[in-house]
């Protein structure tokens, strides 16, 4: 079998940069050892936020009593909610199947192990074996659940994200170990439908990494959820008792336990590399098992690149999805394009969102600068919904007044992060946000409103915080 680029990995890095070589008339072969869509369409971001919607509609059935709408819940069919959930993805497998073949991509499950630069063997479902010559090849095997010790994932006691998010029913009391993007979303799902949702974080933060004013709104309203949150604390094990599971983990006041029905274990991410016999092919992973590459994608073998998670964080869909777009261009025309600012979103309750560079960023590279932030307490839209906690927060240069960073946490965060990730990109100013007119009533106006108090002409807010 012959194809001038083999891509490795059918995810939302692999899947689009085949597409992408469709349409710049490259043949390309598509191989992934699972399903279409990887990790994210089977596993993560589109399950997760399609549960994450169902158990918000539960929740704000539960509040509707306080504005007069008095709601009986008769309870929750998780068969059906979960049958929904599968229904989703067979629908987008199908759409994903339906491109490729429609831009020419040739589509083979099974497993590919390179034995070459240019040759690669591919072990088929039915347990046969190909051999794949190629000119290029695009590595996109992404990332796996990292697991700790004491916690093996068994998919029974101890669940991945996968394992989680198709539970067939909801656990009474669970323990997230790792109070990350991925602990965060799935425990507030559950704490949402009435689970009992502790979480046990090693690191003096929720979401380690997000500036930490961001992440205040989210810590009072897990307070809210009857979610127990412990920092600075570090998971040792775990015994099985009494029909239940006995877990022990330290804190600053000493060893406690706690006994929980399941315990999601959440503390981060691996390269997916270890199958692909990458030193046949002479690339060379770094110790952790990411893969290197330059500007253009490219490993230390010229024809063979690699992108989105395997090549090391932000472990992110639409990066990969754009890193798969740029390979795809570089391999069919030479072009290399920079990535630009990836944005990052959490489906939390509030959700948090942010692109571009942050203050302490900025203050390493010298800059000086000046910051706008605007309340969803004094948004119209956010008062009608009753989702007022929160704000958006914009980073600019003192002297011209060019958008550096953008940060959001509140009601509609994962969209309202998409014009500032414009404005970051086109080096759009203070005033061309400020000046271009937004609806009324709508969540978008705030990051408007955080512009003009940026500029000292905030509308709304009384006292703008500039510094």
């Amino acid at each position: 079998m012959e194809t001038q680029v083999l891509v490795i990995g059918a995810g939302p890095g692999g899947y689009v940069a085949a597409i992408k070589l469709g349409k710049l008339g490259k043949r390309a072969l598509l191989v992934d050892r699972d399903a279409l869509g990887g990790e994210c369409l089977n596993y993560g971001c589109i399950p997760s936020k399609a549960l994450i919607s169902a158990s918000g509609i539960v929740h704000k059935a539960k509040k509707a009593g306080e504005i007069g709408i008095n709601l009986q819940l008769s309870g929750v069919d998780m068969s059906k909610i979960q049958a929904w959930r599968a229904g989703i993805i067979t629908g987008s497998q199908r759409g994903i199947a339906t491109l490729e073949k429609g831009n020419n991509v040739q589509v083979l499950m099974g497993e590919a192990r390179f034995t070459g630069a240019n040759t690669a063997e591919i072990t088929t479902e039915a347990g046969g074996a190909d051999t794949v010559s190629f000119e290029h090849a695009i590595i996109a095997t992404g990332s796996r659940p990292m697991e700790i010790p004491g916690f093996s994932i068994d998919g029974v006691h101890v669940l991945a994200n996968k394992e989680a998010l198709e539970l067939a029913q909801i656990p009474g009391r669970l323990l997230v170990i790792g109070g990350g993007v991925i602990g965060l979303e799935i425990g507030t799902y559950f704490a949402k439908l009435g689970t009992q949702v502790t979480v046990v974080e090693m690191m003096g933060q929720i979401l380690p990494g997000v500036e930490p004013d961001l992440t205040q709104p989210v810590l009072r309203a897990l307070t809210k959820l009857g979610v127990t949150v412990h920092l600075n604390a570090k998971a040792g094990g775990y015994v099985q008792k009494d029909g239940a599971l006995e877990v022990s983990f330290s804190t600053a006041e000493g060893e406690q336990k706690i006994v929980v029905d399941k315990i999601l274990l959440s503390v981060g991410r691996t390269a997916s590399s270890g199958s692909l016999n990458l030193a046949a092919a002479g690339v060379n992973p770094n110790p952790r098992g990411y893969v290197p590459v330059n500007e253009s994608y490219q490993t230390n073998v010229p024809n063979i690149y690699a992108i989105g998670d395997i090549v090391g964080p932000p472990f992110l869909a639409h990066k990969a999805s754009r890193e798969g777009i740029l390979a795809a261009l570089h391999i069919a025309t030479g072009e290399t394009h920079p990535l630009g600012a990836v944005p990052s979103v959490i489906f939390t309750d509030p959700e948090v969102a942010s692109v571009g560079i942050t203050e302490a960023q900025a203050r390493d590279h010298g800059l000086e600068t000046v910051q706008g932030r605007f309340p969803f307490s004094a948004s119209g839209r956010a008062q009608t919904t009753r989702e007022t906690d929160g704000f958006v927060k914009v980073l600019a240069e003192k002297t011209t007044g060019k958008i550096l960073g953008v940060g959001v946490v509140g009601p509609g965060a994962s969209d309202i992060i998409s014009e500032a990730c414009l404005a970051v990109k086109l080096g759009a100013t203070l005033e061309d946000v400020s000046s271009t007119i937004h609806p009324h009533p709508t969540l978008p106006e705030a990051f408007m409103e955080a512009c003009e108090a940026a500029m000292g002409q905030a509308i709304h807010i009384l006292a703008p915080v500039r510094r």
